[in-house]
């Protein structure tokens, strides 16, 4: 029943095993990541800001400060990850910043909370970039929007299980032992976070051709390279000298980061503005409209749209075999919604609609990684660094962008931040086309990148060899009870 279902949705349960082993701990490390570094807004609305005094530009700083170890670090540790183990690497990373999570429950003042988050930042870099890299290495083109999607919606979980935690902690713990409850969210993130970690060590799978998992047989390691090789997805290549020539000698890397970045970011009033806007909500003898735990409780809506919207996508971009599509519709609704929040003077419905309108539009734009992916099939260490390259222009921009567009002081209205989104929404649909059509030029130039590594390796494309030789796809989970029967080339189907 459940095989007939997945194979309905179109989600080849062939790859079961693999989901288990790729998918267990790269969800859950993201998921502690996202709940750890969403604890500082949550804090902040329960009463963390009154008592470290964070006035001002105090919380943008301390936030920015996060993102300047994460920046620091994250493409050191992306190399690195290709050469050593990352069943024990990223765990290992994990527990840090679980440690100093845990540190940040203690602090006294706002100079010992900007040292906590340097150091969560640092210790936090491997995570997303990291695992994105380990999902992104498993799975042919028909397979990668999907995964990507259900490692994408960790995020707006991570988010929303901080805001349901941060008012139990509120409510519950406020005072206990003498600890305000803002304080005792920290405690508890840090209690889910480093047990967590050690579930890399018994599942984490490396990438396929440098996986030493014991619950993959021989043959099973054997096919999942062979799949991917037939998918155009090329085998390590190593680092050498020549990395930065071959991810800054190739136009994916200057085109990916400027649409990536700019599709990151536009929808970024679905998550501080909009809680600050419902923060700032008075109703009309002058008190607050909703309580400290009715505000997170709210903000959560805008990451609920994002689960819904960013599964959808997954699946009708593997449906439809291409990304843009999808990204485009992403971009269209940022837009609209930006410029409501530009007019401003518009019903609280209207606001409500837009912030949680950029909500759904996140969705869409984790497609950029699967897409980026697809474009860089023909060398895993240069795909493994560029996201990370990528990634650490989203985290300098975030850094920069909120500080000069978005200043607390002048919350809720953010007049600068919604020009400035409205511009860069125009701006991203209008270079969304670059990446197809730079391909297009490559091919009639007789460049074919995931040609070439099927052509290198001897293989056939993905769907061609079932047909030559008259056989079905062979179930992972079955392959390894087959004996003393004719050797089969196992293939996916193509793109």
């Amino acid at each position: 029943m459940l095989d007939r279902f997945a194979e309905f949705i179109d989600w080849y349960p062939k790859v079961y095993k693999i989901d288990w082993l790729v998918l267990s701990f790269s969800c859950i490390a993201f998921f502690t990541k996202n709940l750890d570094v969403s604890a500082l807004t949550n804090a902040y609305y329960a009463g963390m800001g009154e008592d470290l005094n964070l006035d001002g530009n105090k919380l943008q700083f301390a936030t920015s400060m996060y993102f300047v170890g994460y920046a620091l670090f994250q493409i050191p540790s992306n190399i690195v990850l290709t050469r050593l183990p990352a069943e024990y690497y990223l765990p290992a990373f994990e527990i840090m910043w679980g440690l100093f999570t845990l540190g940040t429950a203690f602090i006294k003042n706002y100079k010992q909370l900007l040292i906590m988050r340097f150091f969560v930042g640092v210790t936090a870099c491997s995570c997303w970039v990291g695992n994105a890299h380990i999902v992104n290495s498993w799975y042919t083109r028909q397979e990668l929007g999907k995964r990507n999607a259900i490692y994408g919606c960790v995020y707006p979980l991570g988010a929303m299980f901080a805001g349901y935690l941060q008012s139990a902690a509120y409510l519950n713990l406020n005072g206990a032992h003498g600890m305000e409850g803002w304080r005792w969210l920290f405690i508890v993130c840090a209690i889910i976070t480093i047990p967590c970690a050690l579930i890399g060590v018994f599942f984490c799978p490396n990438v396929p051709d440098r996986t030493h998992s014991r619950y993959l047989t021989e043959r099973e390691k054997q096919l999942c390279v062979d799949r991917l090789l037939k998918d155009g997805f090329a085998k390590t290549r190593g680092i050498g000298n020549g990395l930065f020539k071959r991810i800054f000698g190739n136009w994916r890397i200057y085109v990916f980061f400027v649409v990536g970045n700019l599709y990151w970011m536009t929808p970024y009033p679905s998550g501080l503005p909009y809680g600050l806007w419902l923060d700032d909500q008075k109703l009309a003898n002058g008190k607050d409209k909703y309580s400290p735990d009715m505000v997170n409780n709210l903000a959560t809506i805008s990451y609920a749209a994002t689960i819904v919207s960013t599964m959808a996508c997954g699946f009708y971009s593997d449906w439809r075999k291409n990304r843009w599509e999808t990204i485009l519709y992403g971009g269209i609704l940022i837009l609209i919604c930006n410029v409501l929040l530009l007019v401003w003077n518009v019903p609280d419905g209207a606001k409500f609609f837009a912030f949680i309108g950029l909500g759904l539009a996140n969705g869409p734009t984790n497609l950029i990684v699967p897409w980026l992916a697809e474009f860089m099939s023909h060398d895993l260490e240069a795909r493994s660094t560029s996201m990370a390259i990528i990634n650490v222009g989203w985290v300098v921009i975030n850094c920069v962008v909120p500080i000069i567009t978005w200043p607390i002081p002048s919350a809720p209205r953010f007049l600068g931040g919604y020009i400035w989104s409205v511009i860069m929404s125009v701006v991203e649909i209008a270079l969304l086309s670059c990446p197809m059509l730079l391909e297009r030029r490559e091919i009639k130039r007789g460049i074919n990148y995931a040609q070439m590594v099927i052509e290198e390796n001897g293989m056939l494309p993905a769907g061609l060899e079932e047909k030559a030789n008259g056989v079905d796809d062979q179930s992972l989970e079955d392959c390894g009870q087959v004996k003393n029967e004719k050797k089969v080339e196992v293939t996916q189907i193509a793109v």
